[in-house]
């Protein structure tokens, strides 16, 4: 009786399931909608950041709608073109934003959620809005490991995601442009900041395990 079960379960995580065009579009339709929802999330800190500070800083506000926004362009890609692009200017462009939408989905999501969890720990009380960011950025980390394998960016498009994430937390944290916190973690702003970094160079760890590693284990993944 276990053996079917195991073939049904490993099913969900196989590339026919997770390659499925049905698969693809619930997941468009997930992630699309949610990264609109997510830049309506940070409008009051994108209104306050083009008013007091300069507006090349923008980009660097909306942190994790901006990383759902990547990984939704690289699976509509991925639908669209399920194998590498012919053009190495194209394939470039493309690496780059698998690779960005792998890091930082896996960074954001665990950040968010560890932060949530922390100011909680502290004091702050968690409503349903709490839990539903919980849910949200806990399943965009998890996604992007499992789609990692599938997608096609090489080292170089790797280390061009991590320096532009490792760029996005300085900017955070040298310009006082990072995310809001619970008020409980006012004090303890050093601490999230060396957190953040470290999360960087562990997710782009994790990204290169699901890409490279993940993949040579997994059986055929196309």
């Amino acid at each position: 009786m276990k053996e079917p079960t195991e073939v049904s379960l490993r099913w969900y995580f196989s590339k026919h399931c997770l390659l499925h065009p049905v698969t693809l579009l619930l997941l468009l339709l997930i992630y699309v909608p949610g990264t609109i929802y997510g830049y309506i999330w940070y409008e009051d800190q994108l209104v306050k950041t083009w008013n007091h500070h300069p507006h090349w800083q923008i980009p660097f506000v909306p942190d994790s709608p901006t990383a759902s926004l990547f990984f939704a362009i690289a699976v509509l890609w991925l639908w669209i073109s399920p194998k590498p692009s012919k053009s190495g200017f194209v394939q470039s462009i493309r690496g780059i934003i698998e690779a960005l939408g792998v890091v930082t989905s896996v960074k954001y999501g665990i950040w968010a959620t560890v932060i949530i969890f922390w100011g909680q720990a502290q004091g702050d009380v968690l409503y349903w809005e709490h839990w539903m960011l919980i849910i949200g950025h806990t399943a965009m980390a998890v996604t992007a490991l499992l789609y990692a394998r599938f997608f096609f960016f090489n080292w170089i498009s790797l280390a061009v995601a991590a320096a532009w994430t490792f760029l996005n937390d300085s900017i955070d944290y040298g310009y006082g442009i990072f995310p809001y916190l619970p008020s409980e973690l006012d004090d303890d702003l050093v601490l999230v900041r060396n957190f953040t970094f470290i999360l960087t160079g562990l997710s782009v760890l994790s990204g290169a395990w699901a890409r490279f590693v993940l993949r040579r284990k997994s059986d055929n993944p196309f």
